[in-house]
């Protein structure tokens, strides 16, 4: 029989839920897909008007139309960032020592083996 842990789930290591995760991946690539339809309209700007370094413009511009899709189903797949409170109070370098851990008050069951 598996012993039950009589220790409370800290409520901020839990993961997020699956909905505002989809919810986030969702937002993050319909953001980059805007700028890349901003990159068309900037190339569609630009060849008509054909500033200075116009060639130099129209592919930076090309190059976003050309990359961004890639980005944004990498980033809208991949993991996302730990939460900010995860955080909280940590800083590299910093000199602060960690608080005590708690004393465990189960009782230890000794074993003699003589």
């Amino acid at each position: 029989m598996k012993r039950r842990d009589d220790r409370p789930t800290l409520i901020t290591n839990a993961a997020r839920s699956q909905e505002d995760q989809l919810r986030t991946r969702e937002f993050r690539y319909v953001v980059l897909m805007t700028f890349r339809v901003l990159c068309l309209v900037a190339a569609a700007v630009v060849a008509a008007a054909q500033p200075p370094l116009w060639w130099l413009w129209l592919a930076l511009c090309a190059a976003g139309m050309a990359f961004l899709p890639w980005i944004a189903v990498v980033l809208a797949n991949g993991p996302l960032p730990k939460e900010k409170h995860r955080l909280r109070g940590f800083r590299l370098g910093s000199r602060r020592s960690l608080p005590p851990a708690p004393a465990d008050t189960r009782p230890v069951r000794t074993v003699d083996h003589e």
